[in-house]
């Protein structure tokens, strides 16, 4: 006989909050739990009868008002990384019967456009099965096809208890979280949304991309602030951080962040910097405060082994056994360093290094302001040949290679390097290697 109080029977509330409580702030005011509550039912009542759907609402009350309605409709939301056209037309296929729910134009498939004005509807309470498929996230393709990766609602909810817990976020209740990502990414549904309903905070409806929409939505939002961010958002808003509201919290993805660029980060804000570290596959598995310490520190629910394969994460808050993607080298039981990749590493003529290493030391020129390595693709070449693409006005060629020459073994210097006005860094300030590929492609045909 199976047990009632496992987890894919346990009922697990969307929110965590009382009914006057604050779910969400935006344009058009604060909007209640009990607001929120009836919202989610009334669009249930209008969502067609199907098995996925895809939320390609870009305001966000709307995006969790949707999330919320499929939950309770018992509807598995898709979440690509991007909504172009050919994604879509390839979810169509792999998963018959999807529609999109959105508040903007949608491309040619089924849909339902959210209402302007939603009906009345009875308050209703949001208690979803635990073992409920909740969302099936996509991995970013950064070095492939994006995968599909199905997260259960208890796994997303033990998710935003365990990192609540390491982050004290108990403390923040009745404040708000403010997020520069987007809401259809892993980090951003994790550590906005669902960290926001299962402890009482509000999400601050817009995701502001510019430094002076950024310090409008932390100067409108209630005190105690938290805001989710990325290293490219943090660069440009440590350019000019005069006047930056205080915060209660940073939080930081892995991208790689800079020691200096935390610090410069905790300074501007007043506040500490925790960078959290995970991936779509595992979620969200470990803390570090950057500015203090350089191991990683697993959540509870989280436990790391490693088998021929590779390594892999585990526990309440992953889906089964998960890949992680990254080399781990253990410090402890609940502490580890982070290695490179196999796919980062770069052998060339019998030395190694990697490509987080060499786009650290590109970075680290004065005046970079952003730059990548990669690897050639496809060289007919004996020896493979590393180009750079680099982001930095009021410099030449000839001086940041010449200040790579005292950082790299010239083994590593890039042929060529190319200056370009910006890299075609992603919502989260990720880069493809398709992109950076074209990039440089079109810039050395010029």
């Amino acid at each position: 006989m199976m047990d009632s109080n496992a987890p894919g029977f346990r009922l697990y509330d969307v929110l965590n909050h009382q009914k006057e409580e604050i779910v969400a702030i935006g344009p058009h005011g604060t909007i209640t739990a009990a607001r929120f509550r009836r919202d989610v039912a009334a669009l249930a009542g209008l969502l067609p009868d199907a098995g996925f759907l895809v939320n390609l609402c870009t305001e966000r009350y709307r995006f969790m008002v949707g999330f919320a309605a499929a939950l309770l409709r018992g509807q598995v939301s898709l979440m690509p990384a991007a909504a172009t056209p050919a994604v879509l037309r390839d979810l169509t296929e792999a998963y018959p019967g999807l529609y999109a729910l959105a508040d903007g134009p949608v491309p040619d498939l089924p849909h339902l456009i959210f209402p302007a004005r939603l009906p009345e509807a009875e308050e209703e309470p949001l208690s979803i099965p635990g073992g409920q498929p909740a969302v099936v996230l996509f991995t970013s393709g950064s070095t492939g096809k994006p995968k599909p990766v199905m997260k259960s609602w208890s796994v997303l909810v033990h998710s935003a208890h365990t990192a609540g817990a390491r982050l004290g976020v108990a403390a923040m209740r009745g404040g708000c979280i403010i997020g520069t990502v987007p809401h259809q990414h892993s980090y951003g549904l994790e550590s906005v949304i669902t960290l926001a309903w299962q402890h009482g905070l509000a999400v601050f409806t817009e995701a502001p991309l510019f430094p002076a929409d950024i310090r409008a939505a932390l100067e409108a939002a209630p005190t105690p602030r938290l805001l989710v961010t990325t290293p490219v958002h943090l660069r440009a808003l440590t350019a000019d951080p005069d006047k930056m509201p205080a915060l209660a919290m940073l939080l930081c993805a892995t991208a790689p962040l800079p020691h200096d660029l935390a610090e410069a980060a905790e300074a501007a804000f007043q506040a500490p910097l925790v960078e959290i570290y995970g991936c779509t596959e595992a979620g969200q598995i470990a803390t570090r405060r950057s500015t203090h310490e350089t191991t990683w520190h697993c959540f509870e629910a989280v436990s790391l082994h490693r088998d021929e394969a590779g390594w892999w994460a585990q526990g309440a808050a992953v889906e089964g056994v998960a890949p992680v993607q990254d080399e781990i080298e253990p410090t402890s039981e609940e502490h580890f360093r982070l290695g490179n990749r196999a796919a980062d590493l770069v052998n060339i003529a019998g030395k190694r290094s990697s490509i987080a290493y060499l786009n650290h030391q590109l970075l680290a020129v004065p005046g970079v302001r952003d730059g990548s390595f990669l690897m050639e693709e496809g060289s007919t070449q004996s020896v493979p040949r590393l180009k750079a693409l680099a982001v930095a006005p009021g410099l030449t060629v000839a001086e940041i290679i010449q200040a790579l020459r005292a950082r790299l073994d010239p083994t590593f210097l890039p042929r060529p390097l190319i200056l370009v006005e910006r890299l075609p860094r992603n919502a989260l300030g990720k880069l493809q290697r398709a992109d950076l590929l074209a990039l440089a492609s079109l810039r050395e045909a010029k």
